[in-house]
Formats: structure tokens, C-alpha cells, sequence
């Protein structure tokens, strides 16, 4: 039976303990942050809920994603391609829209107004396509991943057996851990890693129930397999148990109410270096990754003690608090960029200056002597320049001009006179 699951009375009881403690400290500005509030609260423990279902479900759908033995490996990748595919040529044709232009000048303006809303649209496409290809084909890859480096699999190809005694178990914490910082430290410095974590730094209150705020697509984020550890002699059932182990220790550093330690955090993760990580301080950005140990942040370099009050939550708020956007309000910010994206790569790329001196000179004498003109086609600022597209022109003649004016004089006349018929007049 999941240690974690086993701790199920374990939890409610500490969270009730907490809750009673926080509300006859009510007062206390040094708490408010860790008070229990409904809403947030009710989240916490739906996803906790959610993340146990979630493991036994994703053996099932793990097993059939792998690649050369699962039934539906196949039919994801080949979405994914066409998906890709559907990306790349409506990116191409988002491009071909924006770079038309014409021949009249009169007709530059409507011509990419029109090209631009069609451009809009096709960049929409392309995103929403993008998104597809990474999810389904990023589905294959993780599950492939986490079941060729499952321990049970790697078990069969052993260096050694290191047994059940209490040195192997203690070995196999430590490994753990280890293991457990670079997996932590990925899911904070890799966006799409970030995606599936930013879940369980999204409260903005800080108890025992936050802990448990645990995302559900958490299985398809480990980039470094614990499963390896089987490879060195650890089994199978010792890794689970230190897995175990591990997520109880980091239940109780999800409080308010435990001060600083003293001596125990030179060496261990506490509730004062694990509320730095949860701050959305500057200085506790993706700091203290650590499980049950510090000792890693220290020699990895990113340790950082509570100096400050913590401001729990992130950088940039969420706006609504359902449940489905709080899980999932990452991965709709990724698709929003990758839509704007080559938008912004056309407002944004560096451009190079396609003319020199002597040329803007040359060009300079024949707009005088061949009485042309310079017209700006596009404008960008970037980093405090400005840099502007230019087309050059050549007016009319002056029999041309005397033309227009008689034209234009002649048709302002006829809508005088069916206004005036209009009238009655």
C-alpha cells in the first residue's frame, strides 16, 4: 500500500491541528498568510485527491503510449506529424499574407489591412496546431521515457543487489533525493516542465493543506528517472518506499507555524527554506529545491535563507480560481505565445541596414532630380531605435494633377446635386 495514501488520517488530523492553532492566532499579521480559506482550500484537497487517482490511471495509459508496444504509440505520432504539418504550412501562409503589397499606393493601406486580419487568423491556426503537436507527441515521448527507465524494467539489468538492510534503505533516500532536486529544479527552469508544477506554487496562502496541492499530469514531468536507481541495486520496493518517505517529510515544511530550526537547516530542508521557495520574492525565485536535504541547494548554488517576509504565490496572479484554470492556465499561456509568436518575431528579429551611406546619398540626388518621393512602408522600434522601410514613388505629372482636380471637382459636384434632389431641394 502508497505510504502517502496510508497518511491519508495523518493529513486531515495535522490540517485540523493547524486550522484550530491559526484561528486563535487570527490576529497575528505573522499568519495571515497561512490561514485557511475556503476556495483555496477546497483546490488543495481536489487535487489531492485528483493526484492519487491520477498514478493508477496513467500505468494503463502510459503502457499503451509506448513507442514499439503500445496500440495507440502510432496513432499520436502520426497526429502529432499532421498537426506539425498543419503548423508549418499555415505559418507559411500567415508569412506569404503579411508580405503582400501592391502597386498603388492608394491601395497599400486597405491591401494590409485585409492581408493582416487573414495573417491573424492563419497564426491562430498554426499556434492552436503547434500546441497539438507538442501535447501528442510530447505524450508519446514521456510515457516511452517513464516506462523504458521504470524500475521493475531496469531491476532485470542490475549491476548488484544491494538488499534490505538499513544501509541500502538510507542510500536509497539519499539517492532519492538527489534525484528529487534536479527533477525539482528542471520543473522551475524548463517552461513546459513549469506547466505541469506551477500548480502547486499557485495559492497565495501557505498551510499544511498546500502541500497536498499536487498536479495531476505531475507523472509525465520526471526528467531524470528515479527508475535508475534500480540499475545501481536498489530494488524496486525500496525505491517506492524512499518515494514514500520523501513526499511525508515534505507534507509538514508547508506550514506557517514553524519558526527557523536553528543548527537542523545547515543540513536539512525545513518549513523556513521551503516558505523561500514558495515566495514569489525576487530573491526567492526557483531557490531551495531540496526535499529532505538542503545540503544539494548549497552545492548547486541555489540556497537562499528567509531574510524577508514571504509573498506566497506567483509572480503574476491568477485571474479566476476554478479548477480547471488553475491546472491548466500555464498550458494556455504557452499556446497564447506560440500563436503570437511569429508576430512577434516579425515586430521584434533583429534587421539589418540594407543600405549604406553612399547609397542613401545617391538616393537622396535622385529623389531632387528626378522629383521621386520617399514613402515609409513600415515602421519598428527595438531598443531605443527605430528602424523604417522605405519605398520610393514618382508623382504625377502636372497635366495629370490638373486631371485629378477636374475629376474630383466634377464628382464632389454630382453628390452636391443628388444631396440636394435628395432634399427635395
Amino acid at each position: 500500500m502508497d505510504l502517502t495514501v496510508l497518511a491519508t488520517p495523518f493529513y486531515y488530523a495535522t490540517m485540523l491541528a493547524e486550522h484550530r492553532w491559526l484561528k486563535a492566532h487570527r490576529d497575528d499579521p505573522a499568519y495571515d498568510a497561512g490561514q485557511f480559506e475556503r476556495r483555496d482550500t477546497t483546490a488543495n484537497m481536489t487535487m489531492a485527491h485528483l493526484s492519487v487517482v491520477a498514478p493508477l490511471l496513467n500505468k494503463q495509459f502510459r503502457r499503451h503510449l509506448e513507442l514499439g508496444k503500445g496500440r495507440a504509440a502510432v496513432p499520436m505520432l502520426a497526429t502529432a506529424a499532421v498537426a506539425a504539418t498543419t503548423a508549418t504550412v499555415a505559418d507559411a501562409v500567415a508569412r506569404r499574407r503579411r508580405s503582400r503589397t501592391t502597386a498603388e499606393l492608394r491601395d497599400v493601406a486597405t491591401t494590409d489591412e485585409r492581408d493582416d486580419a487573414v495573417a491573424r487568423r492563419v497564426e491562430q491556426v498554426a499556434g492552436a496546431a503547434a500546441v497539438a503537436a507538442l501535447a501528442t507527441g510530447g505524450l508519446v515521448v514521456t510515457s516511452t521515457w517513464a516506462q523504458r527507465f521504470a524500475a521493475p524494467r531496469l531491476w532485470d539489468r542490475r549491476l548488484t543487489d544491494l538488499g534490505t538492510g538499513v544501509a541500502g534503505w538510507a542510500t536509497a533516500l539519499v539517492g532519492w533525493d538527489l534525484i528529487y532536486y534536479w527533477n525539482h529544479r528542471f520543473m522551475h527552469e524548463t517552461r513546459w516542465l513549469w506547466a505541469i508544477h506551477v500548480v502547486h506554487h499557485s495559492s497565495e496562502h501557505y498551510n499544511l493543506s498546500t502541500a497536498l496541492r499536487q498536479p495531476v499530469l505531475d507523472v509525465f514531468g520526471m526528467f531524470v528517472p528515479y527508475g535508475a536507481l534500480s540499475l545501481l541495486g536498489f530494488r524496486p520496493d525500496t525505491i517506492e518506499t524512499a518515494r514514500g518517505v520523501n513526499l511525508l517529510y515534505q507534507y509538514w515544511i508547508h506550514t506557517e507555524t514553524i519558526g527557523k530550526l536553528g543548527p537542523v537547516e545547515e543540513v536539512f530542508n525545513t518549513a523556513s527554506h521551503h516558505r523561500v521557495h514558495h515566495g514569489s520574492n525576487k530573491q526567492y525565485l526557483d531557490r531551495n529545491h531540496g526535499s529532505i536535504l538542503i545540503i544539494w541547494d548549497r552545492l548547486f548554488g541555489t540556497f537562499e535563507r528567509e531574510d524577508e517576509p514571504v509573498r506566497y504565490g506567483l509572480t503574476k496572479p491568477l485571474v479566476k480560481r476554478d479548477i480547471l484554470h488553475v491546472a491548466f492556465n500555464e498550458w494556455i499561456a504557452i499556446a497564447r505565445d506560440l500563436t503570437d509568436a511569429k508576430r512577434l518575431h516579425e515586430l521584434e528579429r533583429t534587421r539589418k541596414l540594407l543600405l549604406h551611406e553612399h547609397e542613401l546619398t545617391e538616393m537622396k540626388q535622385r529623389v531632387d532630380q528626378e522629383h521621386l518621393t520617399l514613402v515609409p512602408l513600415s515602421l519598428y522600434f527595438k531598443g531605443g531605435r527605430a528602424k523604417v522601410e522605405i519605398g520610393i514613388g514618382k508623382g504625377r505629372k502636372h497635366y495629370d494633377k490638373r486631371q485629378v482636380i477636374a475629376q474630383r471637382d466634377s464628382d464632389l459636384d454630382a453628390k452636391r446635386a443628388m444631396a440636394a434632389r435628395r432634399r427635395g431641394e
